[in-house]
């Protein structure tokens, strides 16, 4: 079984992702692979940003004196594009509302730029880079809809997952079950590409 190093600290994605690959592959986090700090975001795109959190953790496994037993990592950087914001917050979705802003802060920013707009298309938009032997490949993942007045939650979900309502459904993402999300949610669509490409190669 493959031993991957997912770099995120975001423990929602961690289950999402879990749940998805169905243990198929081992998925290590950061802080199970001692690995600890702040991981770099600086990139102008989403493919950036990922790739950029994907190398960081390589670096930080070359400077740790116990060696960890690993085949390979990935990281993901997901962002909200908002038709009616030009793209807003696209890749400063995480830190919509300023750094270490909260995912309620990011939401009432959000609320308060498209209050009175009748447009309210959206779409959410994922990039995974896996490497693996010094290779790099890329999966994406993209689901459109529509960003809600207010949020609906049932308590599932995370970020801005309370008002962000997939087209063909009448639910947001946060009133749906994690199964149902992640066969149609961004996320849950690159992974799905991770998955076929682990099971083939």
């Amino acid at each position: 079984m493959r031993r991957l190093i997912f770099a995120t600290n975001n423990k929602h994605k961690v289950e999402e992702v879990r749940a998805a690959l169905g243990g198929m592959v081992e998925v290590i986090t950061l802080a199970e692979a001692g690995l600890h700090g702040e991981i770099p975001e600086t990139a102008d795109t989403l493919q950036g940003n990922a790739l950029q959190k994907a190398e960081w953790v390589i670096e930080q496994l070359k400077v740790k004196s116990e060696k960890l037993r690993v085949d390979g990592v990935f990281a993901d950087d997901t962002g909200l594009e908002v038709e009616a914001l030009d793209g807003a917050p696209g890749v400063y979705s995480a830190r919509y509302a300023g750094e270490h802003c909260s995912f309620d802060d990011n939401i009432d920013k959000l609320l308060a730029a498209l209050d009175g707009k009748e447009n309210r298309k959206a779409d959410f938009r994922t990039v995974i880079c896996l490497i693996e032997n010094g290779e790099v490949r890329y999966f994406e993942g993209r689901v459109d809809g529509q960003i809600l007045t207010e949020r609906h939650t049932n308590g599932e979900g995370f970020g801005y997952d309370p008002v962000f309502m997939p087209d063909r459904f009448a639910v947001s993402f946060a009133e749906m079950p994690l199964e149902v999300k992640n066969s149609i949610s961004h996320r849950g669509l690159a992974v799905k590409k991770l998955k076929e490409y682990l099971f083939n190669y």
